[in-house]
């Protein structure tokens, strides 16, 4: 017996900037029983315009019809699976960890490694602030829980696609220049260095 495949995908909405939006989007989940993993939600460099990052586990046929429902929307500009492509995604945590004299190396030590910057100090806590993938943030926290982690806030993903590597290519194609095979270093002789081919 086969079983269906439910991955976590992330999926980039814009959408206008308007009252009510967050709202009706978030209901169209819920209403057709899809759970929303991450939601963050800012403005682009259009303040009319906002950018959702929402992480929704499901099969290729759940992620489907969640993307067009989400086109269906009024103030829906446009839907993108980035899971789907090339991209780079990140997620930022503050916690609040137990730092007792005798363990406050070791959590530092801890810190150093993941890139966490300490951001608050009092006498028993210390606050750390982690970016990264998701990977490292549940790895971080796993090292720090037997401290003691008083609080903890993830902001949720944020992604984006990458550059695509042919852009050059095509850039080129409009400009009417041929492209052709990657370039070779040339060997260096100094009879012919300074001149045109």
């Amino acid at each position: 017996m086969s079983t269906i495949e439910h991955r976590k995908h992330t999926i980039a909405v814009l959408v206008e900037n308007k009252f009510g939006v967050l709202s009706r989007v978030a209901g169209l989940f819920s209403a057709r029983g899809y759970n929303i993993e991450s939601l963050s939600v800012g403005e682009t460099l259009d303040p009319t315009v906002s950018r959702m990052t929402l992480v929704v586990r499901g099969d290729a046929f759940i992620i489907e019809q969640v993307i067009k429902q989400l086109h269906k929307l009024i103030d829906v500009i446009k839907v993108t699976d980035l899971s789907e492509e090339d991209h780079v995604e990140r997620e930022m945590i503050l916690l609040k960890v137990n730092a007792e004299p005798t363990s406050r190396a070791e959590i530092l030590r801890i810190a150093d490694i993941f890139r966490a910057k300490v951001v608050d100090v009092t006498p028993t806590t210390y606050t750390l602030e982690v970016t990264g993938e998701e990977g490292k943030i549940d790895a971080i926290v796993d090292l720090l829980r037997p401290f003691g982690i008083q609080e903890l806030v993830r902001t949720g993903k944020v992604a984006i696609a990458r550059s695509p590597k042919n852009r050059v290519r095509k850039v080129e194609e409009k400009l009417g220049k041929r492209p052709g095979p990657p370039a070779r270093p040339q060997p260096q002789d100094p009879k012919v260095v300074g001149f045109a081919d």
